[in-house]
Order: C-alpha cells, then structure tokens, then sequence
C-alpha cells in the first residue's frame, strides 16, 4: 500500500473505531508497527489524530465526529452509572427533555428496563427508538435537520419548537468542559441547540463523565452556572472537584465499579 493510500486507511479505521492500538492498526494496513509508527506521526502533525500510549484517536480539533454507534462505547460504564444516578431524580408523570448525547442514551435504558409514566421529549432518533415501544411513556421528537453524526436532528425548526414548549427536567451532555468553564460542542448546529434547551427547563442536569473535563471543542454551548447540576463518575480529578465547587457547581461523584469494562479510551 503507498503511503498516501495507507494514511488514508488509518484515518478511515479511527474515524470507525474511535481509537485503536498499533497493532491493530499495523494488521489492517499490512505495514510493520515502526511504519504506522511513522505514519501515526505524519498524521498528527497534520491535526487528524492525536497518539496515545500505544495507539492513536481521532483528534477533537480534526472537526470529525466517531460514528455514534462506537462513540456510545467509550467509557460505557462511567456513562452507566451516571445514567443510573440520574435516573433516581425521575418522578412519574414528570416531562423530560433527552438531548442526543450517549450518556442521556444510557438514561433512556435505565428509563426502559424500569418505566413509569414519563413525557419524554429528545432530538435524538436512536434514543426514540428505545423508548417508542414502553408503556406509559409518551415520546416526542423534535424535527428538524437530520444530523447524521450524531443520530439528532438539529436546526431553525428545532429551536422555533423549543420557544414552545417547557420541560420539568432536561439532561444534558457534552463534548467537552473546557478551562474557561463552559460547555462546548464539536458542531455549531447542535451548540445552538444546546444553548435553546438550557434555558427551557425547569431542572438541568449535566451527564458527563471525567474525559469531558479540561478539553476543548469548537463551539461554545454555554457557560456552568450553579442552577445546572452535574452528575459525572468519581475518576474526575480532585482539582476539577474544587474548581466546580468554587462557582456553586460542586459536582455530584457516582462510583463506577471497579474491573469494568471501560470501552474505548
């Protein structure tokens, strides 16, 4: 395979996987480790991955999102025990507004295997298609602009319907807190989005597990404010915990078991 080809080839496997180790990789391309190696360098220099011990990912700042169906299982047991922390705030007969995010999905399951009488609203067509199916629970979906990335739909039509409705309690993710603390997204669409639900709650709450935190994406969804909660998993770092505490956002820690299965890095 020519060197051009190869490239090529790798971006196209950690755009599919999220990340892979150099072996991997190596045994896809059918070139040695010390050439993907190289490659790996070539790569990241140009801005589309990012190496890490033993491996590589796609780079946040490459502006290319993973497939959401791999992207749900990157750090899968932070984001469940997250989704079941949250869970526990739900009331029967409350409405809900689930953004797209694979923490909120993680939510949407807990909401299924143990349902009650609930509006569910969400931009999200996978996580719709968990719940369309449970009784008592009535689920509407935004429309909007299909955002294929990301399962969600997005756009002008889905902000105008936003002006028109209220929820007692939306959940929330991200793609990244970054160190001015503000929530930021990799898509300008779905920045929009986010920013119009924060302000059409009742209760907000922030479903984010610790790789969010000191990262930073595109485009600013809004900054924390003490009215959102934060529900995030207990590998977040102690320096993070006192800088959310001091802004009135002390987040709340939820343990995730220990020997489980994290998923993609």
């Amino acid at each position: 395979m020519m060197k051009r080809d190869r490239l090529s080839a790798i971006r196209q496997i950690l755009y599919s996987s999220g990340s892979s180790s150099i072996e991997e990789i190596a045994e896809a391309v059918g070139a040695s480790p010390a050439t993907v190696r190289r490659d790996l360098v070539t790569l990241e220099s140009a801005g589309a991955i990012t190496r890490t011990r033993g491996g590589a990912r796609i780079a946040d700042s490459a502006g290319i999102e993973v497939a959401f169906q791999h992207r749900e299982q990157q750090n899968l047991a932070a984001k469940r025990a997250i989704a079941e922390a949250a869970f526990e705030t739900l009331a029967p007969h409350c409405s809900l507004f689930l953004d797209a995010g694979t923490t909120a999905l993680q939510l949407a399951r807990c909401i299924r295997l143990n349902p009650m009488p609930l509006s569910v609203f969400t931009n999200c067509l996978v996580t719709a298609q968990h719940l369309m199916d449970v009784a008592g629970i009535k689920v509407t979906v935004i429309g909007g602009v299909l955002r294929t990335e990301n399962a969600s739909m997005v756009g002008s039509l889905a902000e105008e319907l936003l002006d028109r409705l209220w929820f007692d309690h939306l959940f929330l993710g991200a793609g990244a807190i970054a160190e001015d603390l503000s929530i930021y997204s990799l898509d300008e669409a779905e920045a929009r989005l986010n920013e119009k639900m924060l302000t059409r709650a009742t209760l907000k709450t922030l479903l984010v597990d610790h790789s969010k935190f000191g990262r930073r994406l595109t485009y600013r969804v809004a900054a924390l404010a003490p009215e959102i909660e934060i529900i995030t998993d207990d590998g977040l770092e102690a320096s993070w915990r006192q800088r959310l505490a001091d802004i009135g956002c002390a987040p709340r820690i939820v343990a995730v078991p220990k020997g489980a299965s994290e998923g993609l890095e």
